[in-house]
């Protein structure tokens, strides 16, 4: 059955009943099948023009056929929830208490999944869609792989988008832009010996202490810089021994890098290289490998750097327009996200982008995980009328 009318409070409630069962739904990263099922169902019942979903389990759903293409951005998966009996209400209960929506994946993003889904099909049923194309691309493994499954959608679509839109949350501000992002494992070395006799070895542990010492220090130094800056977090360490009673052959340590504008992969380069330097270490970026729930490969490299958009740019005052239409004011400031989303596929093409998504995006992976109701029926419009505006 189509939406073929547009009445607000009975689109509405089919949007909250359609993202309650949204996060009911498990979808860990690498487990979004049913899912993508689900979604599928719905773009098809609400009468998109094409719903596909393609070989590594992105599901991409159209409506339009105009030249003007605009793509929405949401992913399937969510992070693992190890903590189920300490939530106040059950993560995967959709429970919609006190004016929000709980539940994992209510925030980071199944709201603004179904609004982005919803806000198609309303741009199609008012006749909004004159000369233009909306693809809503739900895409998978985002939660490990920023990017990778969005960069294969865009290739099932053959077709490169005028303009995105990445449905994080954010309030439902406008967010102009996010930081950079590398992931670095520093390895030390060092030479095996029996535990009672470490002075024939090398501790390659004793080796790594100075290397985190000058992690500390680097992070220190971004953080007193003005404005937006980058940090540095070790975020896991272990070490290799032959035994319980030896000493450590290996050590390495896994490096969380964020980046603002202007730092490239060469500032990574010389940075790492100065916390080596005199040390028996070597670094790398990571390279990642998953397998999407339709058993496909992904090969990821996480090295991105940060982009923002001009305020200026036509897509700006597109959602400016399309705030002022939905909610009567014209937003006072705009958002900047420090974390990296699929944003990056579509900058790595040049694409204009911006983020917009409702809930508050310092709840994503928290235990409690809740999302506002009126925020993602505010989201749904303002979609909608950013299309009609574009």
């Amino acid at each position: 059955m189509k939406i073929v009318n547009t009445n607000e409070k009975s689109i509405n409630k089919d949007l909250i009943e359609f993202t309650q069962h949204l996060v009911r739904t498990r979808s860990f990263s690498g487990e979004e099948g049913e899912l993508a099922k689900i979604i599928e169902r719905r773009m098809k019942t609400l009468g998109f023009d094409d719903v596909t979903t393609d070989r590594w389990g992105n599901v991409i759903g159209q409506v339009g056929n105009g030249n003007k293409t605009i793509l929405f951005d949401s992913h399937m998966d969510t992070v693992q929830v190890h903590d189920e009996e300490l939530w106040d209400e059950p993560p995967f209960s959709g429970t919609i208490k006190d004016g929000f929506l709980w539940g994992r994946g209510s925030v980071d993003m199944k709201s603004g999944l179904a609004a982005s889904v919803y806000a198609a099909a309303v741009a199609k049923n008012s006749g909004w869609l004159d000369g233009k194309t909306v693809f809503i691309v739900c895409s998978t493994l985002e939660e490990d792989c920023d990017g990778e499954a969005l960069k294969h959608a865009l290739e099932t679509i053959e077709k490169t988008p005028d303009f995105g839109v990445i449905c994080e949350p954010s309030s439902n501000m406008i967010s102009t832009g996010h930081k950079g992002k590398a992931q670095i494992i520093i390895t030390s070395s060092g030479i095996s010996a029996h535990g009672s006799a470490p002075e024939k070895g090398k501790n390659a542990v004793y080796e790594m202490a100075e290397i985190i010492q000058r992690v500390e220090h680097t992070n220190n130094s971004l953080m007193t810089q003005p404005g937006r800056h980058g940090t540095l977090v070790l975020s896991a360490i272990s070490s290799k021994s032959v035994s319980l009673n030896a000493v450590p052959s290996e050590c390495r340590i896994y490096l969380d890098r964020r980046m603002v504008v202007g730092e490239t992969e060469q500032t990574i380069c010389e940075e790492m290289d100065k916390i080596i330097a005199g040390k028996e270490a070597v670094w790398e970026i990571d390279t990642m490998h998953r397998n999407t729930w339709t058993g496909e490969p992904i090969v990821y490299r996480p090295l991105h750097p940060a982009w923002e958009i001009s305020s200026d740019h036509e897509l700006i005052k597109a959602f400016v327009g399309a705030c002022c239409d939905a909610t009567g004011f014209e937003p006072v400031a705009f958002d900047y996200w420090d974390f990296s989303t699929d944003a990056v596929a579509l900058v790595s093409q040049k694409i204009p982008v911006i983020g917009l998504g409702p809930g508050e995006h310092k709840l994503a992976h928290m235990r409690n995980e809740k999302c506002s109701v009126k925020q993602i029926m505010e989201a749904c419009s303002l979609y909608g009328r950013a299309i009609q505006r574009l």
